[in-house]
């Protein structure tokens, strides 16, 4: 029964966790894609949203995916009898950061640049219109601070790393297991 439990957890945390460390950490440079065709006066790119609507849902499904991987991970520390091992007990709280991190900061935070992107692109269309009905020209962009989306997607790149940081630090635990009696 451990070989199953530990041959379940292994493909959950490669099945779950690697796409959500990959999607989180492409969704940055498509935010800043996207926010920058936008700052430039210009509509936002309707594939750079795209693709960060598409990101986005793969952090939140492979999220939701992913909490088989600590509980399979538990199955098969019991089944190990190793449930009081320091290298498991720090894997569990370095698991259990990365996991808030992705919660409470990085999805919250890839939803506050979809809606803000969004709201901008209807404001764009909605002002369009009205130039097209009063006759005017294309008036300039006067952007003068930095991009709203460029503070957002420096936050959300170093949160992704952070994230990332926390799961190369658990598999490599989960792989060396220090001080662990279980022959590795």
């Amino acid at each position: 029964m451990t070989k199953l439990f530990l041959s379940l957890h292994v493909l959950a945390a490669v099945l779950a966790i690697g796409p959500v460390t990959v999607a989180a950490s492409m969704f940055p440079a498509a935010l800043r894609r996207a926010t920058g065709a936008s700052a430039a006066g210009a509509p936002a790119d309707r594939d750079a949203l795209a693709n960060l609507r598409l990101l986005h849902r793969v952090c939140r499904v492979y999220a939701a995916v992913g909490t088989a991987v600590p509980v399979l991970g538990f199955a098969t520390a019991s089944s190990l009898g190793v449930l009081g091992s320091g290298w498991l007990i720090v894997s569990i709280v370095l698991t259990t950061a990365a996991a808030a991190v992705l919660a409470l900061l990085i999805l919250p935070g890839q939803d506050a640049a979809l809606t803000t992107l969004q709201e901008q692109e209807q404001e764009q269309e909605q002002e369009q219109e009205q130039e097209q009905e009063q006759e005017h020209g294309p008036q300039q962009g006067s952007d003068s601070g930095p991009r709203p989306g460029a503070r957002s997607a420096a936050r959300l790149a170093m949160l992704t790393g952070v994230f990332n940081l926390l799961w190369a630090t658990v598999t490599v635990l989960m792989i060396i297991r220090p001080g662990s009696t279980t022959g590795a």
